[in-house]
């Protein structure tokens, strides 16, 4: 990989944008930006009884030269009395160098991600018969059979959000994954759109919704995050030509990069992700390994019983989660 490809350059992740910040605040997150001469970040803090709180920093810091940032976090993490600081940085395993895992120094690390640690990237730079001839037959063959058999795709209006949620709760259910609740999504939604940071691609099929997916795109890249199908039609290859049509629009939208948002942690068919990374696979794009999770913790006491709470918590939040999920969709 060369450093300097604007394919693989350190440019801000969509969840290090201000607008991402100012997000999370609705939902009990307080967002502080730090600058040195050669790199920034986006931490997001949450505040816990007792003058605690938790520090997360996703997809940053941005830039390549930490050394200086971190200082400034660990005081503002000790001012806030931070348990711990979790880093997921926006790099890719084969972009680490000596110098910048010599910065992780102090920092532990976290077998548990929030965001995935594999994903799926496309490069878009390429003419749209040249993206096609490098897919795999099959899902070449996939796209056009959706659209012969009367599949078509069109962009959606934020009227529409509440029951592509609910279409996200089925897809949910029966792919046996955990959302959240639905204010959390319009809000998220919604608020991309309006900053046209966002488009919403709907399939149909005799102008019946099937499928759909929110495509965000910032700073030349553009990324499914959330997509949502039905039952219905699945023969008819819905997804296959949802994906290529985002391809499509990410391109006229002048993004460089198409990221898939999720492969699995581990490649064989036991990872529950598998199914999902076979159908991504099909468009050809390169599978990117990041660094994952690091923590820093300036309260190693409390970090230790928190890291040992956390795992059966989190536990119960899924399964109270499923359970939930389960129940909207039957009475919808």
């Amino acid at each position: 990989m060369n450093a300097s490809d604007p394919f693989y350059s350190q440019t801000p992740h969509l969840l290090q944008s201000p607008l991402w910040g100012q997000f999370k605040a609705e939902f009990g997150w307080e967002a502080e930006v730090f600058r040195s001469r050669d790199a920034w970040a986006q931490v997001l803090f949450r505040r816990l009884p007792l003058g605690l709180s938790i520090a997360y920093l996703p997809k940053g810091p941005v830039g390549l030269n930490w050394a200086q940032l971190w200082g400034q976090i660990d005081a503002a993490c000790k001012r806030r009395g931070a348990i711990f600081l979790q880093v997921e940085p926006d790099l890719s395993e084969s972009e680490i160098s000596p110098d910048l895992a010599q910065q992780f120094q102090g920092f532990n690390e976290e077998p548990r991600t929030i965001q995935p640690r594999s994903t799926i990237l496309i490069d878009l730079r390429a003419e749209e018969g040249e993206l096609l001839a490098r897919m795999k037959q099959k899902t070449r063959y996939n796209i056009r059979l959706a659209a012969r058999k009367g599949v078509t795709v069109r962009q959606g209006k934020s009227e529409e959000l509440p029951a592509l949620y609910k279409m996200y709760a089925q897809t949910a259910v029966r792919d046996d994954f955990v959302i959240r609740h639905e204010e959390y999504y319009l809000n998220t939604w919604r608020a991309f759109l309006e900053a046209d940071m966002a488009k919403i691609l709907v399939a149909e099929v005799e102008e019946i919704p099937v499928a759909a997916l929110i495509l965000f795109h910032f700073n030349g890249t553009s990324r499914y995050m959330y997509g949502m199908s039905t039952e219905q039609s699945r023969e008819l290859m819905p997804n296959h030509l949802l994906q290529w049509e985002a391809m499509r629009l990410s391109k006229q939208l002048g993004c460089h990069t198409y990221d898939m948002w999720g492969a699995p942690d581990i490649f064989d068919e036991s990872d529950p992700m598998w199914g999902v990374y076979r159908f991504k696979q099909g468009f050809n794009g390169i599978t990117a390994r990041h660094l994952g999770a690091w923590d820093y913790s300036p309260h190693p006491s409390l970090y230790k019983a928190y890291t040992q709470t956390l795992p059966k918590v989190l536990d119960i939040m899924r399964k109270q989660g499923k359970s939930d999920n389960r129940k909207q969709v039957q009475n919808d």
